[in-house]
C-alpha cells in the first residue's frame, strides 16, 4: 500500500466539545471526506438481466479491473443460484485471464421461472395428503385398516338369560366383575380369575329385571319384577337396603358419582341416594310409557333416558321435567351411550320399526346425523380408547356392528348369536365387550383397541378360549 492510500484512510478527528454541549461539525465543502462505509460499485452490475438500463462505465483502470473480477463473481453467483441452464459459463481459475460472461441470448429471460421439466410441488398442508410428494421426503405408509377378531374369544353358558328387549341384566364392573342377572338369582363372574359367585336369590315370586354397578365396583343395585331396588354389597355378598317406590317392574339402572335412578314400567324414573333415609329423593315424570334405557354423562351432569313411547329425554341433575325432549325415533328407545370424548354427545338407537341410530348435541340441542342400521337397535357403547362404538341388534339380523365415528364406516360385523343380542357391556380397560342374548350365552369379543396398541390383548385373559358355565 502506498503512501497515499494509507493518508486517504485517516479519519480527521473531530474538534473538542464542550460537556452537555452540542455542536455540529461542518466540513470543508473543498476538502474530501473519507470513511469507514462501504459502498459497493455497480459498475459491474448486469442491470440488463433486470431490464434496467446499464449505468455508463467509469474511465478509471482501477475501476475497470474490479468491474472483470467483479463479473466473475456475479457469473459465479448466478450459476449457484439459478443453475446452468441461464447460460453462464463456470469461471476458470484466477490466473488465468479468461473471465465468464453471460451470455447474450440470457437477457431478457425471466429468471424466476420455473423449469416445467424439473418443477416438483411442495409438501401438501393438507390432513388428506397430496398425490404430488417430493421423492425425497420420507413419509409414512397408509395405515391398515384395524382388524377386528370375527369371533369371541370366550362363550359362557347362561341358563335362564331372559329374551326381553325391556330389560338390561348385564353390567361390568370397574374391578373387572361381570354381574349377570338369571331368572330370581344374581351371579358374578370374576374375568381375572374366572371365578363364579352366587350373589343373591330373590325366590320364586321375583325375578331380576336389571343390574347396575356403582362407579367404584363395590356396590350393585339390582332392579327385581315387583317394583323393589336392592342395594348388595359384594365383597360382604350382603344386602345393604331394599329401596321401594315404583309400582312395576325395575328394568333400568344408572349410577353416577353418588345417586342411583332407576326406571319402571309404570313410565317414571326416580332418583335415590342410598345414603339418605328416604327410598327417593325425586320423582322424574315424562315418558308416556315403560322408560326401558338409562344412562348418565361421564360429567355426572346430565341423564338421558328412553322409553317405549318412542322418546328420548335429557334431563339435569335439579330438574323433574325433562329439560331436552328428542322425537325422532319411531320405535322405542333402549340404546342409549354418552361419549367419553366429546362433551355432550349423545347416541340413541331405536327398535325394529326404527333400527337407526341417531347422534344429537346437547349442548346446542341439534340433531347431528342418522344411520339405518336394517335391524333392531338394543345397545350401543362407545369406545373408551378411540372414536369408535358399538352397536348390538335384533330382528333380523342378530347382529353387532363396530363403528367408526363420526363417517359411521363398518370396522366389523361380528355374528354368532342366534337370538336378538339384548345384552352389552364393555370391560374396564375399553378393550372387551361382552354380549348376551336369549340363546343363553354370554360371548366375549375383543372388539376395541387399547390405549397403546391396537393388537394388546385384554388383561382379562383373550387367551383362554373356552365355552363353560356361568352357574
Amino acid at each position: 500500500m502506498n503512501d497515499e492510500s494509507s493518508s486517504k484512510l485517516q479519519i480527521p478527528s473531530p474538534k473538542p466539545t464542550t460537556p452537555l454541549s452540542l455542536n455540529y461539525y461542518h466540513p470543508s465543502p473543498s476538502r474530501t471526506i473519507y470513511s469507514d462505509r462501504f459502498i459497493p460499485s455497480r459498475s459491474a452490475s448486469n442491470f440488463a438481466l433486470f431490464g434496467l438500463s446499464t449505468p455508463p462505465p467509469s474511465d478509471g483502470s482501477a475501476d475497470n479491473d474490479i468491474s472483470s473480477s467483479s463479473a466473475a463473481y456475479t457469473a459465479l453467483l448466478k450459476n449457484a443460484l439459478f443453475g446452468s441452464d441461464l447460460g453462464f459459463v463456470p469461471p476458470s481459475t484466477p490466473d488465468k485471464k479468461n473471465f465468464p460472461v453471460a451470455t447474450t441470448n440470457q437477457v431478457n429471460r425471466n429468471i424466476f421461472r420455473f423449469k416445467s421439466e424439473t418443477w416438483r410441488s411442495l409438501p401438501s398442508l393438507s390432513p388428506f395428503g397430496s398425490d404430488n410428494q417430493l421423492p425425497e421426503v420420507s413419509h409414512r405408509p397408509a395405515k391398515a385398516p384395524r382388524i377386528v377378531p370375527k369371533s369371541p374369544y370366550k362363550v359362557l353358558d347362561a341358563p335362564a338369560l331372559q329374551d326381553d328387549f325391556y330389560l338390561n341384566l348385564v353390567d361390568w364392573s370397574s374391578h373387572n366383575v361381570l354381574a349377570v342377572g338369571l331368572s330370581n338369582c344374581v351371579y358374578l363372574w370374576n374375568a381375572s380369575s374366572s371365578k363364579v359367585t352366587k350373589l343373591c336369590d330373590l325366590g320364586i315370586d321375583e325375578t331380576v329385571c336389571s343390574v347396575g354397578w356403582s362407579q367404584q365396583g363395590t356396590t350393585l343395585a339390582v332392579g327385581t319384577s315387583n317394583g323393589e331396588v336392592q342395594i348388595w354389597d359384594v365383597f360382604g355378598c350382603k344386602k345393604v337396603r331394599t329401596m321401594e317406590g315404583h309400582r312395576s317392574r325395575v328394568g333400568a339402572l344408572a349410577w353416577n358419582s353418588s345417586m342411583l335412578s332407576s326406571g319402571s314400567r309404570d313410565k317414571s324414573v326416580l332418583q335415590r341416594d342410598p345414603r339418605a333415609e328416604e327410598h327417593f329423593v325425586s320423582k322424574l315424570n315424562g315418558h308416556k310409557s315403560e322408560v326401558c334405557g338409562l344412562k348418565w354423562s361421564y360429567d355426572n351432569r346430565e341423564l338421558a333416558s328412553g322409553g317405549n313411547d318412542n322418546r328420548l329425554f335429557v334431563w339435569n341433575q335439579h330438574s323433574t321435567q325433562p329439560v331436552l325432549k328428542y322425537c325422532e325415533h319411531t320405535a322405542a328407545v333402549k340404546a342409549i351411550a354418552w361419549s367419553p370424548h366429546l362433551y355432550g354427545l349423545l347416541a340413541s338407537g331405536g327398535g325394529t320399526a326404527d333400527r337407526c341410530i341417531r347422534f344429537w348435541n346437547t349442548t346446542t340441542n341439534s340433531h347431528l346425523s342418522c344411520v339405518d342400521t336394517g335391524s333392531q337397535v338394543c345397545n350401543l357403547v362407545w369406545s373408551k380408547n378411540g372414536n369408535e362404538l358399538v352397536s348390538t341388534h335384533g330382528y333380523s339380523q342378530n347382529q353387532i356392528v363396530v363403528w367408526r365415528y363420526p363417517n359411521m364406516s363398518k370396522l366389523a360385523t361380528l355374528t354368532g348369536h342366534t337370538y336378538r343380542v339384548l345384552y352389552l357391556a364393555i370391560s374396564p380397560d375399553g378393550q372387551t365387550i361382552v354380549t348376551g342374548a336369549g340363546d343363553e350365552t354370554l360371548r366375549f369379543w375383543n372388539a376395541f383397541p387399547s390405549t397403546k396398541s391396537q393388537n394388546t390383548e385384554s388383561e382379562i385373559g383373550a387367551s383362554s378360549f373356552g365355552r363353560t358355565h356361568i352357574r
